[in-house]
Protein backbone atom coordinates (compact mmCIF):
# COMPACT_ATOMS: atom_id res chain seq x y z
CA UNK A 1 0.00 0.00 0.00
CA UNK A 2 2.62 2.21 1.16
CA UNK A 3 4.49 1.85 -2.61
CA UNK A 4 1.01 2.19 -4.87
CA UNK A 5 0.62 5.20 -2.45
CA UNK A 6 4.28 6.78 -3.10
CA UNK A 7 4.21 6.53 -6.57
CA UNK A 8 0.34 7.76 -6.49
CA UNK A 9 1.83 10.79 -5.29
CA UNK A 10 5.13 10.99 -7.46
CA UNK A 11 2.76 10.37 -10.61
CA UNK A 12 0.44 13.94 -9.10
CA UNK A 13 3.48 15.68 -8.36
CA UNK A 14 5.27 15.12 -12.01
CA UNK A 15 1.73 15.84 -13.60
CA UNK A 16 1.35 19.17 -12.11
CA UNK A 17 4.90 20.34 -12.92
CA UNK A 18 4.18 19.78 -16.49
CA UNK A 19 0.61 21.00 -16.07
CA UNK A 20 2.15 24.45 -14.47
CA UNK A 21 5.01 24.41 -17.64
CA UNK A 22 2.66 24.21 -20.15
CA UNK A 23 0.58 27.22 -18.39
CA UNK A 24 2.74 29.36 -18.94
CA UNK A 25 4.63 28.27 -21.82
CA UNK A 26 5.10 31.13 -24.32
CA UNK A 27 2.92 30.59 -27.25
CA UNK A 28 5.17 29.70 -30.57
CA UNK A 29 4.72 32.47 -32.82
CA UNK A 30 3.69 31.99 -36.41
CA UNK A 31 6.17 31.73 -39.23
CA UNK A 32 5.19 32.89 -43.00
CA UNK A 33 6.81 31.81 -45.86
CA UNK A 34 8.45 28.11 -47.48
CA UNK A 35 12.16 26.62 -47.72
CA UNK A 36 13.95 27.65 -45.23
CA UNK A 37 13.06 30.76 -45.72
CA UNK A 38 11.25 32.07 -42.80
CA UNK A 39 10.01 34.88 -40.81
CA UNK A 40 8.05 35.84 -37.86
CA UNK A 41 6.07 39.21 -38.33
CA UNK A 42 5.76 42.43 -35.77
CA UNK A 43 3.40 44.76 -37.18
CA UNK A 44 4.21 47.24 -34.28
CA UNK A 45 7.98 47.36 -34.98
CA UNK A 46 8.04 51.51 -35.85
CA UNK A 47 7.71 53.30 -32.33
CA UNK A 48 7.02 56.73 -33.65
CA UNK A 49 4.04 58.57 -32.70
CA UNK A 50 1.68 59.42 -35.63
CA UNK A 51 0.82 62.67 -34.64
CA UNK A 52 4.06 63.98 -34.58
CA UNK A 53 5.65 61.90 -37.26
CA UNK A 54 3.28 61.12 -40.01
CA UNK A 55 3.18 59.05 -42.93
CA UNK A 56 1.04 59.05 -45.65
CA UNK A 57 2.21 56.17 -48.62
CA UNK A 58 5.36 54.32 -47.62
CA UNK A 59 7.14 54.02 -50.51
CA UNK A 60 10.91 52.63 -49.63
CA UNK A 61 13.40 51.67 -47.46
CA UNK A 62 17.31 51.10 -47.19
CA UNK A 63 19.80 50.83 -44.47
CA UNK A 64 22.91 52.65 -44.34
CA UNK A 65 26.42 51.89 -43.12
CA UNK A 66 25.35 52.62 -39.71
CA UNK A 67 22.73 50.27 -39.82
CA UNK A 68 20.31 52.82 -39.78
CA UNK A 69 16.94 51.99 -41.57
CA UNK A 70 16.28 55.17 -43.79
CA UNK A 71 12.10 55.19 -44.70
CA UNK A 72 10.64 57.49 -47.49
CA UNK A 73 7.18 58.53 -47.59
CA UNK A 74 5.17 61.09 -49.40
CA UNK A 75 3.90 62.95 -46.69
CA UNK A 76 5.88 66.34 -46.41
CA UNK A 77 5.93 66.46 -42.66
CA UNK A 78 8.67 64.36 -42.41
CA UNK A 79 10.05 62.61 -46.02
CA UNK A 80 12.89 60.93 -44.32
CA UNK A 81 11.85 59.05 -40.98
CA UNK A 82 15.50 57.25 -39.97
CA UNK A 83 15.17 54.46 -37.61
CA UNK A 84 17.40 51.98 -35.90
CA UNK A 85 16.64 48.30 -36.86
CA UNK A 86 14.47 47.98 -33.10
CA UNK A 87 12.38 50.53 -34.65
CA UNK A 88 13.30 53.57 -32.60
CA UNK A 89 13.44 56.78 -34.47
CA UNK A 90 16.49 57.97 -34.78
CA UNK A 91 16.14 61.47 -36.87
CA UNK A 92 13.95 62.68 -39.16
CA UNK A 93 13.59 65.28 -42.60
CA UNK A 94 12.77 66.53 -45.66
CA UNK A 95 9.54 68.65 -46.64
CA UNK A 96 9.70 69.32 -50.74
CA UNK A 97 8.81 65.79 -52.07
CA UNK A 98 4.84 65.42 -52.30
CA UNK A 99 5.47 62.58 -54.51
CA UNK A 100 7.98 60.99 -52.92
CA UNK A 101 8.74 57.45 -54.48
CA UNK A 102 12.02 55.61 -55.56
CA UNK A 103 14.92 55.51 -52.69
CA UNK A 104 18.38 54.80 -54.05
CA UNK A 105 21.39 55.00 -51.12
CA UNK A 106 25.03 54.95 -52.99
CA UNK A 107 27.90 54.73 -51.52
CA UNK A 108 30.96 56.96 -53.41
CA UNK A 109 34.48 56.76 -52.42
CA UNK A 110 33.39 56.39 -49.01
CA UNK A 111 30.64 58.74 -49.07
CA UNK A 112 26.82 57.50 -48.75
CA UNK A 113 24.05 59.65 -50.83
CA UNK A 114 20.99 59.21 -51.23
CA UNK A 115 18.46 59.43 -55.11
CA UNK A 116 14.83 60.44 -54.37
CA UNK A 117 12.70 60.12 -57.46
CA UNK A 118 9.17 62.58 -57.01
CA UNK A 119 6.57 61.18 -59.44
CA UNK A 120 4.55 64.75 -58.96
CA UNK A 121 7.35 67.47 -59.09
CA UNK A 122 8.63 65.21 -61.96
CA UNK A 123 12.20 65.33 -61.10
CA UNK A 124 14.99 62.86 -59.49
CA UNK A 125 17.53 64.35 -56.59
CA UNK A 126 20.68 63.45 -55.06
CA UNK A 127 21.26 64.26 -51.70
CA UNK A 128 23.22 64.10 -49.03
CA UNK A 129 21.92 61.55 -45.81
CA UNK A 130 21.04 64.57 -43.89
CA UNK A 131 19.14 66.10 -47.06
CA UNK A 132 21.06 68.17 -48.61
CA UNK A 133 20.41 68.43 -52.20
CA UNK A 134 23.05 68.47 -54.68
CA UNK A 135 21.70 67.65 -58.15
CA UNK A 136 18.13 67.52 -59.91
CA UNK A 137 17.17 66.03 -63.34
CA UNK A 138 14.30 67.51 -65.01
CA UNK A 139 12.36 66.18 -67.70
CA UNK A 140 15.25 65.51 -70.81
CA UNK A 141 12.85 67.64 -73.27
CA UNK A 142 15.71 68.12 -75.57
CA UNK A 143 16.27 64.62 -76.12
CA UNK A 144 12.67 64.59 -78.79
CA UNK A 145 10.97 61.48 -76.27
CA UNK A 146 9.25 64.10 -73.91
CA UNK A 147 6.97 66.90 -75.29
CA UNK A 148 6.10 68.39 -71.59
CA UNK A 149 7.86 67.77 -68.35
CA UNK A 150 4.77 66.14 -67.12
CA UNK A 151 5.08 63.35 -69.19
CA UNK A 152 8.43 62.15 -67.23
CA UNK A 153 7.19 60.45 -63.59
CA UNK A 154 10.57 58.45 -62.52
CA UNK A 155 9.89 56.13 -60.05
CA UNK A 156 13.29 54.72 -59.52
CA UNK A 157 16.88 55.17 -60.17
CA UNK A 158 20.02 52.97 -60.06
CA UNK A 159 23.79 53.96 -59.83
CA UNK A 160 26.94 52.22 -61.46
CA UNK A 161 30.37 52.16 -60.41
CA UNK A 162 31.43 55.15 -62.08
CA UNK A 163 28.84 57.27 -60.55
CA UNK A 164 26.41 57.09 -63.82
CA UNK A 165 22.87 57.85 -63.11
CA UNK A 166 19.79 55.06 -64.52
CA UNK A 167 16.31 56.41 -64.10
CA UNK A 168 13.24 54.19 -64.96
CA UNK A 169 10.26 56.39 -65.59
CA UNK A 170 8.02 53.74 -64.39
CA UNK A 171 4.52 56.01 -64.39
CA UNK A 172 5.62 57.75 -67.38
CA UNK A 173 6.50 56.91 -70.99
CA UNK A 174 8.03 53.92 -69.55
CA UNK A 175 12.20 54.52 -70.60
CA UNK A 176 15.32 54.01 -69.21
CA UNK A 177 17.69 56.92 -69.28
CA UNK A 178 21.15 56.76 -68.64
CA UNK A 179 22.83 60.12 -67.17
CA UNK A 180 26.32 60.70 -66.50
CA UNK A 181 27.01 61.73 -62.40
CA UNK A 182 26.45 65.35 -63.52
CA UNK A 183 23.30 65.00 -65.27
CA UNK A 184 24.15 64.74 -68.61
CA UNK A 185 21.83 62.42 -70.75
CA UNK A 186 24.01 59.75 -72.48
CA UNK A 187 21.31 56.97 -73.57
CA UNK A 188 17.62 56.04 -72.96
CA UNK A 189 16.17 52.81 -74.07
CA UNK A 190 12.28 50.64 -73.49
CA UNK A 191 9.79 52.93 -73.70
CA UNK A 192 6.22 51.62 -74.11
CA UNK A 193 5.18 49.34 -76.78
CA UNK A 194 4.57 45.63 -76.91
CA UNK A 195 7.99 44.03 -77.82
CA UNK A 196 9.72 41.99 -75.41
CA UNK A 197 12.45 44.61 -75.01
CA UNK A 198 9.73 47.42 -74.11
CA UNK A 199 8.20 47.99 -70.68
CA UNK A 200 5.19 48.23 -69.44
CA UNK A 201 5.36 49.77 -65.65
CA UNK A 202 8.79 49.80 -65.28
CA UNK A 203 8.38 50.66 -61.28
CA UNK A 204 12.16 49.26 -60.63
CA UNK A 205 15.66 49.33 -61.89
CA UNK A 206 18.81 48.00 -59.69
CA UNK A 207 22.14 46.21 -60.66
CA UNK A 208 21.78 42.42 -60.42
CA UNK A 209 24.57 41.70 -58.56
CA UNK A 210 24.32 38.42 -57.38
CA UNK A 211 26.76 35.11 -58.52
CA UNK A 212 26.31 33.57 -61.08
CA UNK A 213 26.76 29.66 -62.36
CA UNK A 214 27.07 29.80 -66.39
CA UNK A 215 24.71 26.79 -66.33
CA UNK A 216 21.91 28.57 -65.27
CA UNK A 217 22.33 32.53 -66.45
CA UNK A 218 23.57 34.53 -69.69
CA UNK A 219 24.66 37.36 -67.61
CA UNK A 220 27.64 38.04 -65.50
CA UNK A 221 26.89 39.35 -61.45
CA UNK A 222 26.86 43.22 -61.75
CA UNK A 223 27.01 43.79 -65.92
CA UNK A 224 23.44 44.09 -66.11
CA UNK A 225 20.32 45.85 -65.21
CA UNK A 226 17.38 43.90 -63.59
CA UNK A 227 14.15 46.17 -64.61
CA UNK A 228 10.64 45.75 -63.64
CA UNK A 229 7.85 45.15 -65.88
CA UNK A 230 5.42 45.02 -63.50
CA UNK A 231 1.71 45.03 -65.47
CA UNK A 232 3.79 41.96 -67.36
CA UNK A 233 4.49 40.03 -64.15
CA UNK A 234 8.26 39.89 -64.67
CA UNK A 235 11.26 40.93 -64.34
CA UNK A 236 13.72 41.73 -67.26
CA UNK A 237 17.54 41.74 -67.51
CA UNK A 238 19.39 44.50 -69.88
CA UNK A 239 22.60 45.71 -70.90
CA UNK A 240 23.44 49.17 -69.42
CA UNK A 241 23.44 49.74 -73.56
CA UNK A 242 19.89 49.24 -73.66
CA UNK A 243 19.85 45.12 -75.10
CA UNK A 244 17.10 42.66 -73.88
CA UNK A 245 18.96 39.63 -72.36
CA UNK A 246 16.36 37.64 -70.93
CA UNK A 247 13.10 37.45 -69.00
CA UNK A 248 12.32 36.34 -65.44
CA UNK A 249 8.55 35.23 -65.23
CA UNK A 250 6.17 35.41 -62.40
CA UNK A 251 3.16 34.73 -63.22
CA UNK A 252 0.57 36.12 -60.76
CA UNK A 253 2.62 39.15 -59.10
CA UNK A 254 2.98 42.65 -59.85
CA UNK A 255 6.12 43.26 -58.40
CA UNK A 256 8.05 46.27 -57.60
CA UNK A 257 10.82 46.85 -57.66
CA UNK A 258 13.68 44.43 -57.23
CA UNK A 259 16.17 44.09 -54.10
CA UNK A 260 19.30 42.16 -53.96
CA UNK A 261 20.93 41.09 -50.92
CA UNK A 262 23.86 38.29 -51.47
CA UNK A 263 22.44 35.42 -53.44
CA UNK A 264 19.11 36.11 -53.30
CA UNK A 265 16.24 38.66 -55.33
CA UNK A 266 13.41 40.19 -53.16
CA UNK A 267 10.64 42.09 -54.17
CA UNK A 268 7.18 43.66 -53.07
CA UNK A 269 4.27 41.86 -54.70
CA UNK A 270 1.50 45.04 -54.85
CA UNK A 271 -1.45 42.95 -56.24
CA UNK A 272 -2.29 39.36 -57.64
CA UNK A 273 -3.10 38.97 -60.03
CA UNK A 274 -2.83 41.98 -61.62
CA UNK A 275 -2.82 46.05 -60.57
CA UNK A 276 -7.02 45.53 -60.85
CA UNK A 277 -7.56 43.46 -57.92
CA UNK A 278 -6.70 45.13 -54.38
CA UNK A 279 -5.68 44.26 -51.21
CA UNK A 280 -3.90 41.10 -52.63
CA UNK A 281 -0.30 41.59 -51.95
CA UNK A 282 3.08 39.76 -50.50
CA UNK A 283 6.42 39.15 -50.35
CA UNK A 284 8.60 37.17 -53.26
CA UNK A 285 11.88 35.98 -52.77
CA UNK A 286 13.63 33.92 -55.41
CA UNK A 287 17.78 32.58 -55.50
CA UNK A 288 20.15 33.28 -57.27
CA UNK A 289 19.21 30.83 -60.46
CA UNK A 290 16.09 33.01 -60.67
CA UNK A 291 13.41 30.34 -59.00
CA UNK A 292 11.01 31.48 -56.24
CA UNK A 293 11.64 29.45 -53.55
CA UNK A 294 9.88 31.37 -50.85
CA UNK A 295 6.36 33.50 -50.69
CA UNK A 296 5.57 35.63 -47.45
CA UNK A 297 2.31 36.13 -47.55
CA UNK A 298 1.70 34.05 -50.74
CA UNK A 299 1.29 30.97 -51.76
CA UNK A 300 3.90 28.22 -51.67
CA UNK A 301 6.24 28.37 -55.29
CA UNK A 302 4.85 25.72 -57.48
CA UNK A 303 7.22 24.26 -60.74
CA UNK A 304 5.64 21.99 -63.45
CA UNK A 305 7.94 21.50 -66.45
CA UNK A 306 10.15 23.97 -64.79
CA UNK A 307 7.50 26.09 -65.46
CA UNK A 308 6.69 28.64 -61.99
CA UNK A 309 2.58 28.26 -61.56
CA UNK A 310 0.72 31.28 -60.73
CA UNK A 311 1.14 33.09 -56.99
CA UNK A 312 -1.42 34.43 -55.53
CA UNK A 313 -1.99 35.85 -51.80
CA UNK A 314 -2.64 33.37 -48.79
CA UNK A 315 -2.26 35.33 -45.93
CA UNK A 316 -3.90 38.91 -45.17
CA UNK A 317 -0.85 40.16 -43.67
CA UNK A 318 -0.05 42.69 -46.22
CA UNK A 319 -2.67 44.80 -47.97
CA UNK A 320 -0.28 46.47 -51.05
CA UNK A 321 3.50 45.67 -49.99
CA UNK A 322 5.71 48.64 -51.82
CA UNK A 323 9.28 47.45 -50.82
CA UNK A 324 11.63 44.83 -48.90
CA UNK A 325 14.54 45.94 -47.47
CA UNK A 326 17.21 43.55 -46.01
CA UNK A 327 19.47 44.19 -43.17
CA UNK A 328 22.52 42.57 -42.12
CA UNK A 329 20.99 39.80 -40.20
CA UNK A 330 18.70 38.95 -43.07
CA UNK A 331 15.65 40.50 -41.26
CA UNK A 332 13.29 42.37 -44.02
CA UNK A 333 11.22 45.43 -43.46
CA UNK A 334 8.15 46.22 -45.64
CA UNK A 335 6.74 49.39 -46.79
CA UNK A 336 2.98 50.19 -48.05
CA UNK A 337 1.32 51.80 -50.35
CA UNK A 338 -2.25 52.83 -49.74
CA UNK A 339 -2.28 50.57 -46.62
CA UNK A 340 -4.07 52.63 -44.37
CA UNK A 341 -0.78 54.85 -43.63
CA UNK A 342 0.71 51.97 -41.83
CA UNK A 343 4.13 52.19 -40.36
CA UNK A 344 6.36 49.86 -42.26
CA UNK A 345 6.28 45.99 -40.51
CA UNK A 346 9.60 43.77 -39.32
CA UNK A 347 9.59 40.44 -40.83
CA UNK A 348 12.37 38.76 -38.12
CA UNK A 349 14.09 35.66 -39.82
CA UNK A 350 13.40 32.54 -38.36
Amino acid sequence: MQRRKFIRNSFLAVSSVTLTKNLFKKPQEKSYGYNGMLYTLDTAWSKCSSAQYPVNDCHEMVQDSKGRILLLTNETHNNILIYDTDGKLIDSWGHDFPGAHGLTLHDENGTEFLYITDIERHQVYKTTLDGKVLLTISAPLDAGIYKEAKEFVPTETTIDNNGGIFIADGYGAQYILHYDKTGKLLNYFGGRGDGPEHLDNAHGICWDTRSTDPAHSTHRAGHSLLITDRTRNCFKHFTKEGKLIDIIDLPGACVCRPVIHKDHLYAAVLRSPDLKAEGTGFVTILDKHNKVVSNIGGSEPQYQDNKLQPMHQTDKIFVHPHDVCVDRDENLYVAQWASGKVYPYKLKRV
